[in-house]
């Protein structure tokens, strides 16, 4: 029978003839054979099948092969023995190398047919032999795949314990071999069947002994962070992770990423070619492996890895955005990289060539899932540009093209900044030391205290939260200089956009600091804001004179010469001019100071002779009103007889009436004999508008305080009036809350609660034909009267019939409106003397009336919400309810390096649960109302501008370079921390606290000892 099938075989007849005699020949296999001529039969079906010349012949074999095994299994299986498959394995057949993979088809068939006889138990063993040696010897992807085919089905030849995981993990390495070198899309097709074989075999060997898996999961990491130049792993590694549980991301990244043995530059590398296996079209979860390990890296301080991979990779990322196979987990890894790359625009700059021509692709695409990944890519590019604005001839034509689709609202768009930046990635993985201090869930930065400089602290914090008068302090052109303004610039720059959660303001400090401040010591926060504002005031006022003086020079050593600051953080450049005027200018008849346009108010002071009735009014600027509280009983009786009970203040250095200036050594000693409680009596709390009504209230002068009227040549009774006359933008109300007291010589902190109303309404009066000789021409910004140099306590109000009396004479042709303020900002202070203490900040951002503010004004103070200044009725009786747009989540509370949410109840309450605790100094701002436009309003004044305005380059650049600092210190610390971890001993301290208590205050001693509101109990502050 085996000479008749090798004689057709060879024959010239045709292939249907050949078929119909073969068909003869198997089934002659039914019928009684003799062993030889079975052997011989095998023998040729063997040559046919393995050395055949084409297609049929192969097929002719394997028919009558199987045909005569089933029928004559005892014969077969003495032909089919373990030398014979050995042979095959090690030696080949004939010409046929050992590694074809027609020899393993081949025992796949054998096995298959002996599969219910003993004898087959010898070949398994063999075979799990072979098959490492063979996998040992990194088989191409076609044998692999038939290797994988057959031990698939036969699973009994896979290896096992020991040699199963050493199996494993040289199968692994194997993978990495394979190199596609396919050109056709058939053969690409082919390929990656190929690989899927090999994956499946492992899928199915690790399910079956999970022993196998880690083992083969660590041979990955080591194939592709292998730096060896000469070795570049196969991405069809990419094939293996979608079988890797997603509930092991978390233990493998952990074990990844603080294993000390990882080097850098093994990490590179791994993470470049987790990132290349993007590519591969069929492998699942790989975007989510990528992000999870840029995650824990992140978490672990990794940022030098993160910057040169993100940089090396990130046009590699967004190329994979035109294949749709990949697309989707080619567009999350890129919105990760983007969004988390946020100290530099550097890498969203080197896509932004290739974003056009992407999205004219989807557009052009009309499908639907185009039109949905489209809508997700203009979300991703649209935080960018808000993120990194300033770009306008970059970002032009990608808002040309993008203008159809729908655009994120801005608040969306700072929760996914916050969320995704570095330094706010979750650290689990860490432990002890390793834990960062990142930005609180916020996202705003606080100020580090760099010894008893709170009360600076919340007075940047305050000013930052002005929104109108931050947004146009960054709008300065102010390249090349070295003035006050550039350092506020430049802070206010590091608020906005550094990565670290606290900033060090050393440089500005230094810079505006008033010269009778005491390094180290505590001081009156109101005392530094007036003369901040006055330094700002007065150095534009020198600039805009020495432009006036030479307009065609103004070169940045003149202004140098200003504010000399040896440690400023800019360099003057070659040439360049500094001028204060905003991107959007000023009108040209306007030569206010930025601080006169923003805080400045205009204030008159009338003097009427009750005897002959003669008026002396004189008109001066202020940028703060001094609200002093109602005096006693008792105070008023020794306030008729003896006046005024403090010594005058020097006004040019910008002190707090009634305030503290220089400490008094010492006087920390005997704080609680100095405290001056509120005077329980059955009248209601006091109010912010209470306050005002009774600055403004008219005082009478008699008496030893009487007053000399020139008309009358003596001394006269007089009635003393004040008269807002021009509203500010922002109005600043400072509570004399710290008295001198003559007798005792002591100064006196007054608790009293005071109602904070989230709305004011401030009276400003408009004389209808003022006296050009009434009015004062002087410039500087501070009150320069009587009052401001002594505490306003000594006020008395007249009888109810003088005030119509008065109102009714002084009143006639003046104009009176109501201009309208909501709360911006209060300053805290917490202690019971202006020597000690501790200052923190509650603040919110307002940008344009939200909705109608008429109509949102007049309901609030209908229901009761809102109070005004000056209106009959108007007693601040109980604590008010915010009104819309106070809501909790719109506060913050600043407290140096803590920023947390708060609410507006818990800043109007603040002083009741803590009551040494209390508001120092409030900042409200303008609301313009329908049909009002008092001072022409700050649209006219260029102050309102609708969002944030663009980083100038200088400003990006610095910033750019502090947040690469910052992480590479972040990166130092850590690795330092996790060297000294297993042999240190030593406690750290929690995220919450500051760097050290100063000495002096601010610390456990700052708010006078127990009983609440100190320092020492400022984490209550927390709500």
């Amino acid at each position: 029978m085996d000479k008749i099938l090798e004689g057709l075989i060879s024959s010239g007849h045709t292939v249907p003839v050949k078929k119909a005699i073969v068909k003869k020949v198997v089934e002659a296999a039914e019928k009684d054979v003799a062993a030889e001529e079975c052997r011989a039969l095998f023998t040729v079906t063997t040559r046919l099948i393995l050395l055949g010349e084409d297609a049929f012949q192969k097929q002719v074999g394997f028919q009558v092969l199987e045909a005569y095994a089933r029928y004559h299994r005892s014969e077969f299986e003495d032909f089919f023995s373990k030398d014979f498959v050995l042979s095959l394995l090690q030696g080949g057949y004939e010409q046929l190398d050992r590694k074809d993979p027609a020899l393993v088809d081949y025992i796949h068939c054998g096995l298959r047919l002996l599969i219910s006889c003993p004898a087959v138990l010898e070949l398994f063993s063999v075979i799990q032999v072979e098959v490492l040696r063979l996998v040992c010897e990194r088989p191409n992807p076609a044998l692999c795949a038939r290797l994988s085919t057959m031990l698939s089905d036969f699973v009994q030849c896979v290896p096992r314990d020991k040699s199963g995981v050493l199996f494993c993990q040289q199968l692994v390495r194997t993978i990495s071999y394979f190199h596609c070198m396919a050109r056709q899309e058939q053969e690409l097709g082919e390929y990656v069947g190929q690989v899927t074989k090999v994956s499946t075999l492992l899928q199915n060997i690790w399910k079956a002994e999970p022993a196998t898996l880690l083992p083969s999961l660590q041979e990955v990491f080591a194939i592709i962070s292998s730096t060896d130049p000469s070795f570049d792993p196969s991405i069809a590694l990419a094939s293996l992770v979608q079988h890797i549980p997603v509930q092991m991301i978390t233990v493998l990244i952990k074990s990844l990423t603080t294993d000390q043995n990882v080097k850098d530059a093994n990490m590179t590398k791994a993470l470049c070619r987790m990132i290349d296996w993007l590519s591969w079209p069929l492998a699942h979860h790989v975007d989510t492996w990528v992000i999870a390990l840029l995650k824990g890296l992140a978490a672990v301080q990794k940022f030098t890895i993160l910057i040169d991979v993100t940089l090396l990779k990130i046009e590699l990322v967004f190329n994979r955005l035109w294949y749709p196979i990949v697309r989707q987990g080619a567009l999350a890894v890129l919105s990760h990289m983007l969004l988390s790359f946020q100290h530099s625009p550097e890498a969203f700059h080197l896509v932004i060539p290739h974003v056009v021509h992407l999205v004219q692709s989807l557009q052009a695409d009309c499908l639907p899932t185009s039109k949905a990944f489209l809508v997700q890519f203009t979300e991703l590019i649209h935080c960018m540009m808000y993120q990194y604005s300033g770009f306008p001839d970059l970002y032009d034509h990608i808002l040309e093209a993008i203008k159809d689709l729908p655009k994120p609202g801005e608040e969306k768009i700072k929760l996914v900044l916050n969320q995704s930046a570095w330094t706010s990635q979750s650290n689990s993985f860490t432990s002890g030391p390793l834990r960062q201090a990142c930005k609180s869930e916020t996202g705003k930065t606080g100020l580090v205290n760099l010894g008893n400089t709170c009360y600076m602290n919340s007075i940047l914090q305050t000013l930052f939260m002005a929104t109108d008068f931050r947004r146009h302090v960054l709008s300065l052109h102010l390249n090349g200089s070295n003035t006050l303004m550039k350092k506020l610039q430049l802070l206010f720059a590091f608020l906005a956009h550094t990565q670290r959660a606290a900033y060090a303001p050393r440089n500005f400090l230094e810079a505006s600091r008033p010269p009778w401040f005491n390094v180290g010591s505590q001081q009156d926060c109101s005392e530094y804001l007036r003369f901040l504002l006055d330094r700002l005031h007065e150095e534009e006022k020198t600039i805009q004179v020495l432009e006036s003086t030479k307009p065609s020079v103004a070169p940045a050593a003149l202004v140098d010469s200003i504010s000399k600051d040896p440690k400023g953080q800019t360099s003057p450049e070659e040439g360049a001019t500094s001028s204060l005027s905003p991107a959007e200018s000023k009108a040209d008849d306007d030569r206010r100071t930025l601080i006169e346009r923003t805080f400045g108010g205009k204030l008159v002071t009338g003097i009427r002779c009750t005897h002959c009735n003669g008026i002396s009014e004189k008109e001066e600027p202020f940028t703060d009103l001094s609200l002093a509280f109602y005096p006693s009983a008792a105070s008023q009786d020794a306030t008729k007889c003896e006046g005024p009970s403090v010594e005058p203040k020097v006004v040019c250095q910008g002190s707090v009436n009634g305030g503290s200036e220089i400490p008094v050594p010492g006087s920390a000693t005997d704080q609680a004999s100095h405290v001056h409680p509120a005077p329980e009596t059955s009248r209601p709390p006091l109010s912010v508008p209470d306050l005002v009504n009774y600055f403004l209230a008219p005082e009478i002068l008699d008496q030893d305080n009487a007053y000399f009227c020139e008309k009358c040549s003596c001394l006269q009774r007089a009635e003393k009036t004040m008269k807002v006359v021009s509203a500010p933008e922002y109005l600043i109300l400072t509570l004399l809350r710290f008295s001198y007291d003559a007798k005792c010589h002591v100064r006196r902190k007054i608790l009293e609660n005071v109602t904070i109303p989230p709305q004011l309404c401030l009276p400003v009066h408009h004389p209808a034909a003022p006296s050009p000789a009434s009015s004062c021409t002087s410039s500087p910004l501070q009150v320069d009267s009587p009052e401001s140099s002594e505490n306003l306590a000594k006020k008395l109000k007249p009888s109810q019939k003088d005030e119509d009396e008065d109102e009714s004479e002084a009143g006639r042709g003046d104009l009176s409106v109501q201009v309208h303020y909501v709360l911006s900002s209060v300053v805290m202070h917490s202690g019971i003397s202006s020597e000690s203490g501790h200052y923190y900040s509650c603040g919110h951002n307002i940008t344009a009336t939200d909705g109608d503010p008429t109509r949102r004004l007049k309901e609030d103070v209908r229901n009761g919400q809102g109070e005004c200044a000056a209106l009959p009725g108007s007693t601040g009786q109980g604590s008010t309810p915010p009104a819309r747009g106070l809501e909790t989540s719109d506060w913050l509370l600043f407290n140096d390096s803590r920023v947390t949410f708060t609410s507006f109840q818990s800043v109007q309450n603040i002083t009741s649960r803590f009551p040494k605790d209390t508001a120092y100094v409030l900042m409200y701002r303008k609301q313009e109302l329908a049909g009002q436009n008092v001072n022409k309003g700050l649209v006219a004044n260029g102050l309102r501008q609708s969002a944030e305005p663009p980083l100038q380059k200088e400003l990006l650049d610095a910033i750019i370079k502090d947040n690469k600092l910052y992480l590479q210190e972040q990166e130092l610390n850590a690795r330092t921390q996790a060297l000294q971890a297993p042999s240190s001993s030593c406690s750290f301290r929690p995220n919450g606290s500051d760097d050290n208590n100063p000495p002096g205050s601010c610390g456990p001693s700052g708010g006078g000892g127990g009983g609440g509101g100190g320092f020492n109990t400022i984490s209550r502050l927390v709500f």
